[in-house]
């Protein structure tokens, strides 16, 4: 037996291979595994937040009214505070087209009720407070209005864009939602409902 041709060797068998790159290929698959397994943790997040509709309860608020917009003397409010009275919480901006429609009219029933238990809120949704001041200043806007900062008000109501009218009883139950502009028949006829109530 030739003992010359055998080798043996101690050296592990991938001593000599280059080590491997992660191909392109191979990154963008773990990206879009990273991608859909942070959605699907977002989605479970929010799965018990739902848009409040009517009939259900309104989500509690904290504001800072801008400034010459105080509401009992006081730069601040909770919605929790307003309980018992009929509360319309309007989102508007200064950039929307379709705000200035309604603006005259919210005015209008604002100064019509001001003396009965009916408080009248804006809140301004992603403006900043300059324009949001103008806009207010054009349109003679004495009711009280707040800017949504962070936007955690409009958030919290998951509005689908300005304007939008949400209408609580004096229960604090939201009694009617309006998408887009809010009509007068709309706005006195709910408004005279919850009086009532």
């Amino acid at each position: 037996m030739n003992t010359d041709t055998v080798q043996t060797t101690t050296e592990p068998l991938t001593a000599d291979r280059p080590k491997k790159k992660l191909q392109p290929a191979m990154i963008g698959l773990w990206l879009v595994i990273v991608g859909i397994l942070a959605l699907v943790g977002w989605g479970l997040m929010n799965a018990n937040k739902t848009r409040p509709e009517q009939g259900q309860p309104a989500p509690g608020f904290q504001m800072e009214y801008f400034d010459g917009y105080e509401w009992e003397k006081r730069p601040s409010a909770s919605l929790q505070e307003m309980q018992g009275k009929v509360v319309v919480v309007n989102f508007w901006a200064s950039w929307c087209v379709e705000c200035r429609v309604e603006a005259d009219l919210l005015e209008q029933v604002w100064r019509q009720y001001q003396d009965d238990d009916v408080v009248m809120l804006g809140i301004a949704y992603a403006d900043v407070e300059p324009n949001a001041l103008d806009y207010l200043k054009e349109f003679n806007v004495t009711y009280p209005n707040a800017p949504d900062l962070r936007t955690a008000i409009s958030s919290d109501y998951e509005i689908t864009g300005v304007p939008e009218t949400f209408f609580i009883g004096k229960d604090g139950v939201i009694a009617h939602v309006q998408i887009g502009p809010v009509d007068q028949a709309t706005l006195t006829t709910v408004v005279n409902q919850l009086l009532a109530e």
